[in-house]
């Protein structure tokens, strides 16, 4: 890593916190300190978030969350950015650090089954088994596994009622599901055994790890890994991407897509051309003036950086 890039730590740990707000301040105070950006989400279910900064501020950080209550055994997954991938640094109190919007799951009761990276491609090319991708449609489409089920959900609130729909065509199948660093499949998983799903199994570490660990000439990867920061995606290494957003919808482009017709900076792309209206499109182009006159001026403007939010 040469010297100007900067650590990425992706982290979740599902914890019992009585009072997260009593921990808010004092992460803000020490990221803020440590030059530290990113966004961590704190509730009674435990703390989620992705931090980036100075190698030594991110082993401070990582550090305190492991001294939060039932915090001890936080996993967490490294990978570096060029740029800083995030404008600044918040600490949110949430319902849930995944929002799946059932309050009745709690993988602290169980999960499914870790699968390790490098045991992965063996259990989904089994003739028993389905492979489930638990993200949302803008993300899988840029990569997935070869031959995993695509829900088409906008939104992970979305998996359950997918499920109960579509359970009937798995009859007498293993289910292998995966997401970006794992805490999807955590919360799915556990769903899945309340609904009598014993042989469920999902990847440990998520798409990340296995990108991290997993040679691109063994993989069985097509595509990239679309992460929630500035740099959009990433590749096998957890190498940066080539996609960028667009900041109209928050969905991933490449840069030759700049170059179609429905692409407007700021104001639209050939994926949301079609879902805005005349006056939303007025209203972006008027953010975007204000953003173009906040780089003139040397300024950062407030919505310069939109990808600075969580898996949900």
């Amino acid at each position: 890593m040469t010297p100007s890039m900067l650590t990425v730590a992706a982290l979740y740990h599902f914890a019992r916190f009585d009072d997260p707000s009593v921990f808010r301040a004092p992460l803000l105070e020490l990221c803020q300190k440590q030059e530290i950006t990113g966004t961590l989400l704190l509730a009674n279910e435990g703390i989620n978030g992705t931090i980036s900064g100075p190698r030594a501020g991110i082993d401070e950080a990582l550090s305190h969350i492991m001294a939060l209550p039932g915090c001890a055994d936080l996993e967490w997954k490294l990978s570096t950015a060029s740029k800083r991938p995030f404008a600044r640094m918040k600490v949110r109190l949430k319902r849930e650090i995944v929002t799946m919007g059932r309050p009745d799951v709690d993988p602290r009761s169980g999960v499914g089954h870790y699968v390790e990276a490098a045991d992965w491609n063996a259990l989904i090319q089994s003739p028993d088994v389905v492979t489930i991708d638990t993200r949302n449609s803008y993300e899988v489409a840029i990569g997935s596994f070869d031959g995993a089920i695509n829900p088409k959900t906008d939104s992970f609130r979305d998996f359950p009622a997918w499920w109960q729909a579509n359970k009937k065509k798995f009859d007498n199948k293993r289910i292998a599901m995966f997401c970006t660093g794992g805490i999807r499949c955590e919360k799915s998983t556990n769903w899945l055994l309340s609904e009598g799903v014993s042989d469920v199994f999902h990847l440990k570490g998520g798409i990340l790890k296995y990108l991290e660990e997993v040679p691109k000439e063994d993989s069985t990867w097509k595509g990239d890994c679309f992460v929630f920061d500035g740099r959009v995606s990433v590749g096998h290494g957890l190498r940066e991407g080539p996609h960028i957003l667009c900041h109209a919808c928050r969905q991933p482009i490449l840069p030759e897509d700049q170059d179609r017709p429905e692409f407007e900076l700021g104001v639209s792309c050939h994926s949301c051309i079609a879902t805005t209206s005349d006056i939303d499109k007025e209203r972006f182009r008027e953010r975007q003036r204000q953003i173009t006159l906040s780089k003139a001026r040397g300024e950062r403007h407030l919505h310069a950086d939109v990808v600075d939010d969580l898996e949900n």
